[in-house]
């Protein structure tokens, strides 16, 4: 199987429960919600996606030919080795997009860990997961059919019409989060979003931490 990524890059984890803990992280191309050019934005089920996953051309991207070039290509985004991660866990790769779950598949998941890293993906949850996956946080999108209903995390962009926190409350998650919509309303979906914790303490408040320090 060919694997199509926009970026491969090294950072920190800017939202959710591993917020601030260093990662490799993987956009792959292409999702099923969206189509990612701004003239489908308001026909998307996901018009609100922040994220350019569009084409090869990121820093690191590229297609790769099989699973063993792209495990080797995040393996070498780890600076200095991830023997030397000067981690007591396992270095993390998250993988992203677009929907990672079109094309993350076991092949890639076992051999990270071959590897020594610990495999998180971030997904819609409208897809299946190869097994092996070590965290996996699911972002529901209003309209979009929910498959994935398990996993460590749970991170409901808020607030959705349609997709109200309540509905995916009793699902099997460890961890359960809001987080403000960006864009024009941003501090409005914020003040919304701090309410709804308030009231309803399952839920934690996830924000956008890169962005506010300027990281990708």
């Amino acid at each position: 199987m060919a694997y199509s990524v926009k970026t491969i890059y090294y950072t920190l984890q800017g939202e959710g429960a591993n917020s601030g803990r260093a990662a490799v992280f993987c956009r792959f191309a292409g999702c099923n919600l969206w189509s990612g050019h701004e003239e489908d934005r308001q026909t998307a089920i996901c018009p609100f996606c922040d994220t350019d996953f569009v084409g090869l051309d990121g820093a690191g991207g590229g297609r790769f030919g099989a699973a063993t070039d792209l495990v080797r290509a995040i393996v070498e985004a780890w600076p200095g080795g991830i023997e030397r991660s000067g981690t007591r866990t396992r270095p993390l790769v998250v993988f992203t997009g677009g929907e990672p779950l079109l094309q993350l598949d076991a092949e890639v998941v076992a051999s990270l860990h071959e590897a020594g890293l610990e495999v998180a993906v971030e997904t819609n949850g409208t897809l299946d997961p190869p097994p092996g996956i070590d965290w996996i946080c699911v972002s529901p999108k209003a309209g979009a059919p929910l498959v994935l209903k398990t996993g460590q995390e749970l991170k409901l962009v808020y607030p959705q019409d349609s997709a109200p926190p309540e509905q995916f409350a009793d699902l099997e998650f460890d961890h359960f989060f809001l987080q403000p919509m960006d864009g024009p309303r941003l501090e409005r979906n914020t003040r919304l979003a701090v309410r709804y914790c308030l009231a309803h303490p399952q839920w934690r408040l996830s924000l956008q931490t890169h962005k506010f320090i300027g990281i990708e």
